[in-house]
């Protein structure tokens, strides 16, 4: 994407977390200042296209165990990135074609591609919110959001490869905290974040890098991740590494020797909301 294209209010004099992660997965919505800070990343850390890969894998089983397995039928979805396909919403709603998916996210150019978000089944309903997840009663006080949800009944808080971008100056778990009170009993919530725990030097690296381009921030252990769950039910077998959450038979997409804990770097769970 040249950045003659930019559309209005993109900021593209520095590397953005969203359009990097773009990257990543292989797509094209990314400038040459993204694409420049992400192979920064990939000489650091090789592995992290396959992180990228595994996290929107353990976000399409979350989505099908949830509604599948725990009746939701309602999703919000912050920090929801650059659109690839299968978007979240039309995961939920290949299993249940009344799902209703808000998404939220504060990039500029996400919004630019929100169409791709909307193209919900007859049944359901999606819609896009431009917001922060460090202001998360405004989040909840969007008009938008209360148009699709019913949040009298259970929805699934979704933060994919989110929170390491909240610092703990930031508060991040009041954060989920003040999201998830404002959810009711047999919500849920579904989160990849991730982690040092593996390769610390590397690590190290990743967050200087990101750093470096203006984005802070803090990779998390385990035992750090653990606590987001604090008050909910985490279903088997808890917070585990992305490629071990409920694995799918294989399927060839990924190799099985570039499936190790260290590639992966990325801690998942869900749980529920007594």
């Amino acid at each position: 994407m040249s950045n003659t294209h930019a559309a209005r209010g993109i900021d593209t004099s520095r590397p953005h977390s969203a359009r990097m992660y773009d990257y990543y997965l292989g797509g094209k919505d990314h400038f040459d200042i993204d694409k420049q800070a992400a192979e920064t990343v990939a000489a650091a850390y090789p592995g992290i296209f396959v992180c990228a890969r595994e996290n929107r894998a353990f976000m399409h089983r979350a989505t099908r165990v949830l509604a599948k397995e725990h009746g939701i039928r309602q999703w919000l979805d912050i920090g929801t990135g650059i659109p690839t396909e299968p978007n979240l919403h039309q995961v939920a709603q290949s299993v249940v074609p009344e799902a209703r998916v808000v998404y939220a996210d504060n990039d500029p150019l996400v919004l630019k591609y929100a169409e791709r978000l909307m193209r919900s089944t007859s049944q359901g309903r999606t819609t896009y919110i431009e917001a922060d997840v460090n202001d998360p009663q405004a989040l909840l006080n969007a008009p938008e959001l209360a148009e699709v949800l019913d949040l009298n009944r259970p929805v699934a808080l979704s933060m994919n490869a989110l929170m390491h971008f909240v610092t703990d100056a930031q508060d991040p778990y009041g954060i989920v905290g003040r999201l998830l009170d404002a959810l009711p009993s047999g919500s849920a919530l579904a989160l990849s974040h991730c982690t040092p725990d593996f390769d610390p030097s590397t690590w190290q690296k990743v967050t200087d890098i990101y750093t470096a381009a203006g984005t802070p921030v803090r990779f998390r252990s385990q035992k750090d991740v653990v606590r987001f769950f604090d008050g909910l039910d985490l279903l088997d077998p808890g917070v585990a590494v992305g490629h071990r959450w409920r694995p799918d038979a294989p399927n060839g997409d990924e190799p099985a020797e570039a499936l190790t804990d260290a590639t992966v770097s990325l801690w998942t769970g869900v749980g529920i909301k007594p």
